[in-house]
């Protein structure tokens, strides 16, 4: 690695804190729909591990109802990449399989391997738009290995 490990100690300074979150998503994932449902939420996030590693808990305020999840973050010096994980409170005893990638210019992409119905995918996450009180978080499924994207989660951060 050619930078240092305490180069990566801001990578997600920017989301420490608490934000509001408008949340804008496909009402059907993989299945050709292009309607999207919005609705809003919260995230507050802490640093742990020395800027290293993150935690944040989220509300979703679905229209069928609201929810918590959270997400930890690591940051492995060995490899130079962020792995970040999901854990959703309405399955409380599975945990998604971690994404893992890096900043480059502004921007955050992290990507790995899920099923989804049933069905295996590649999933990204991508962190753009980062201010001082703004960012912009997506997320897409693909299922011919990154070939093609479905971006199908959006959600815009304010400083709450």
């Amino acid at each position: 690695m050619a930078d240092g490990v305490d180069d990566h100690r801001s990578d997600f300074a920017f989301l420490a804190g608490r934000w509001n979150v408008r949340h804008r998503r496909l009402k059907t994932r993989l299945a050709n729909d292009t309607r999207w449902e919005e609705f809003n939420g919260t995230c507050e996030c802490w640093l742990t591990m020395n800027g290293h590693g993150t935690c944040d808990d989220n509300v979703l305020e679905l229209p069928s109802g609201a929810y918590r999840a959270m997400g930890v973050r690591a940051f492995n010096p060995a490899t130079g990449k962020w792995a970040i994980w999901w854990l959703d409170a309405r399955t409380p005893d599975h945990i998604e399989p971690p994404v893992y990638g890096s900043f480059a210019n502004g921007v955050g992409r992290f990507e790995g391997d899920d099923v989804f119905n049933g069905q295996p995918i590649r999933v990204y996450f991508q962190w753009s738009e980062i201010t001082a009180t703004t960012a912009r978080w997506e997320q897409a499924f693909s299922t011919d290995g990154g070939a093609t994207w479905e971006v199908n989660w959006v959600m815009h951060f304010t400083r709450a």
